[in-house]
């Protein structure tokens, strides 16, 4: 049986580079036993993150999951919560969902708005009411900035004021912006170091943000490193080693969708909805392309191919994404059993 990989970079290493064994789960290095630390990371309950570009076959792999394990899903896609775009998100069908049952999912209207922040509180809210059950969370997707949210928190700064923006750039047209650079050094050294004089766009937002709120930026970022998510989660990467076999899966996924009904299902939700193209439930891969092409941007001839290249650019940021985060169990999904691999590194880290 093949197992997961004994890295947690966000690379994985060639097939049959090295051991492929799991690496220990404890936190904690050296001798002398757990630490604290660990010990209190140990009594956290655990939860599943299933990650990776797509059609890197996640979906597939959490219904092995959730029938192998006391798992109930719950989506990590900016996509699939919104009501009747079910086609170019590849939303399960509802045979599907009556057995596997996905929280999260047609959660709004295509005319409505959702932020990472509301993700994260909705999500954890999910996870505490399924723990409560005595089950395991199983969240699955590929909405990367919902996965940094969920792990990481989020930093809760002050929003943009316009007029407080430009009455900065005045002050930097007069005076200059190392000037700017100078104030922000006298309230905040710690930013003012870590940026160039001038550094016009990140000076101005660290000046904004100190007399908006009166705090340094570093103090926003403290408090989203204290709010990890009380759950021992094990994030699992799939992460395809051959690109060109996930290019083909994917020139054969948006086929799909647009033999099953892509056009009409956009056509639908333009009756149906008050939309435009500026919405993000139209800025979707698949459902901009199609927005173009029945507003006469886009030949229908160029629609398959549109299509395609768009999603190959998204999985591309979804890469990007992936290696710059950490802690991950990196697994291939295109060798031979990534099932087995999967299973291996769940069984590790439900194991006391």
């Amino acid at each position: 049986m093949q197992q997961a990989p004994d890295k947690r970079s966000p690379l994985p290493r060639p097939p049959g580079a090295a051991d492929q064994s799991p690496p220990p789960l404890g936190r904690g290095s050296g001798g002398g036993g757990p630490s604290l630390a660990d010990q209190e990371y140990g009594r956290q309950p655990p939860a599943i993150l299933l990650i990776g570009p797509t059609a890197s076959g996640k979906t597939g792999l959490a219904f092995e999951l959730a029938t192998r394990f006391p798992c109930d899903i719950v989506s990590v896609d900016s996509a699939q919560v919104f009501r009747d775009m079910d086609i170019g998100t590849a939303k399960p069908d509802a045979a599907t969902l009556a057995r596997f049952p996905h929280r999260l999912i047609d959660l709004i209207t295509p005319e409505q708005r959702y932020s990472a922040a509301a993700f994260r509180a909705d999500a954890l809210r999910e996870m505490t009411a399924i723990t409560a059950a005595g089950r395991i969370p199983l969240l699955v997707g590929g909405t990367m900035l919902y996965v940094k949210a969920l792990r990481e928190g989020l930093a809760d700064l002050p929003r943009a004021d316009t007029t407080l923006r430009a009455a900065i750039d005045a002050e930097a047209a007069e005076h200059g912006w190392p000037a700017l650079h100078a104030e922000l050094a006298r309230f905040d050294p710690e930013t003012a170091a870590r940026l160039k004089p001038n550094d016009a766009q990140r000076i101005q937002r660290a000046i904004e943000i100190v007399r908006l709120s009166g705090r340094t930026l570093g103090s926003f970022f403290a408090e989203q490193k204290a709010a990890v998510p009380p759950f021992r989660i094990l994030t699992v990467a799939l992460v395809p080693g051959d690109r060109g076999e996930l290019h083909r899966r994917i020139e054969q996924r948006f086929a799909a969708m647009l033999t099953a009904g892509l056009v009409d299902e956009v056509k639908m939700l333009r009756e149906k909805y008050r939309l435009d193209a500026g919405l993000p439930s139209m800025r979707c891969v698949g459902y901009r392309q199609v927005w173009e092409m029945l507003e006469g941007q886009l030949p229908r001839a160029e629609l398959r191919d549109r299509g395609v290249f768009a999603t190959r650019q998204f999985a591309k940021r979804q890469f990007t994404w992936l290696k710059g985060m950490d802690d991950l169990r990196i697994i291939d999904p295109l060798v031979a059993d990534p099932t087995a691999a999967v299973f291996a590194a769940v069984d590790a880290h439900l194991s006391p």
